[in-house]
């Protein structure tokens, strides 16, 4: 049985009060809450003051990115290393902020993949496709040319331990989520795809939806066999709400 998986991402916000008081928050009403892993990422540069105030709690620390590279000449980069050293544990990466406004290649997320990989790290892939996309019926075909750039270079055996996050783009921060029912059928797809090449794996891989999900949407989204969890944006800002959201994936998968 898969274990529901829910990660806050906190994009570009944040203040040093921000961090203290929402690891407080959640720290006290999730600190010992065993039926959902929990991880959130702030901005890379609150990490290291985030997991101070997250010590010897169940919460995890995520990052929202990472460089292929491990060191060397790429000023203002992040390494697989650095992240792990800092107490990192999941790590976002293909998002599609990052491949639209900086012009990440399946090639580049493909790299960062196999470096966190080699450092020990569990990478949250996202994939997903635009409205146009969506409404010309590419919504499978596009999930599978994302995999294909992994899956081709590596292997199928490469997803052991990983986390995909559909995140179809049309749905993220509209407040305009997917159909649980349609959800289902595109996470459906994502771990059959994959089982062609090795079933075992699949069996435990966590598929995360992201895209608008909230406190009121989270129940029913939790209630499709397929979906394992959630990548949080705009709602994981608030605790009480991303509090809600966690509760309800804990409920749901122990059904």
């Amino acid at each position: 049985m898969r274990h529901p998986l829910v990660i806050g991402n906190w994009k570009l916000n944040g203040t040093k009060r921000m961090v203290k008081e929402m690891s407080a928050a959640l720290c006290n009403a999730l600190s010992n809450f065993v039926g959902c892993d929990v991880a959130i990422a702030p901005p890379i540069v609150y990490l290291d003051l985030a997991r101070h105030y997250l010590k010897n709690s169940r919460i995890a620390l995520g990052s929202q990115n990472v460089d292929a590279h491990l060191s060397g000449a790429f000023t203002g980069e992040v390494s697989a290393e650095m992240l792990k050293d800092i107490g990192a544990k999941y790590i976002i990466i293909g998002h599609s902020e990052r491949r639209t406004y900086h012009k990440e290649s399946d090639d580049v997320i493909a790299e960062k993949f196999a470096a966190l990989k080699a450092a020990g790290l569990i990478p949250v892939l996202c994939i997903g496709e635009s409205a146009a996309e969506k409404k010309s019926g590419k919504t499978e075909a596009i999930c599978a040319y994302q995999l294909d750039a992994v899956l081709n270079r590596f292997g199928a055996k490469v997803f052991e331990n990983t986390v995909v996050a559909y995140e179809p783009i049309w749905a993220i921060g509209t407040g305009k989520p997917a159909l649980p029912a349609q959800v289902q059928s595109v996470h459906k797809f994502i771990r059959s795809y994959i089982a062609q090449h090795d079933t075992f794996i699949t069996e435990k891989m966590s598929i995360l939806y992201g895209g608008s999900v909230n406190d009121e949407n989270a129940t029913e989204l939790f209630t499709q066999p397929d979906i394992d969890g959630a990548l949080v944006g705009g709602a994981s800002l608030k605790s009480e709400g991303f509090v809600l959201i966690v509760k309800a994936a804990a409920r749901e998968k122990q059904r």
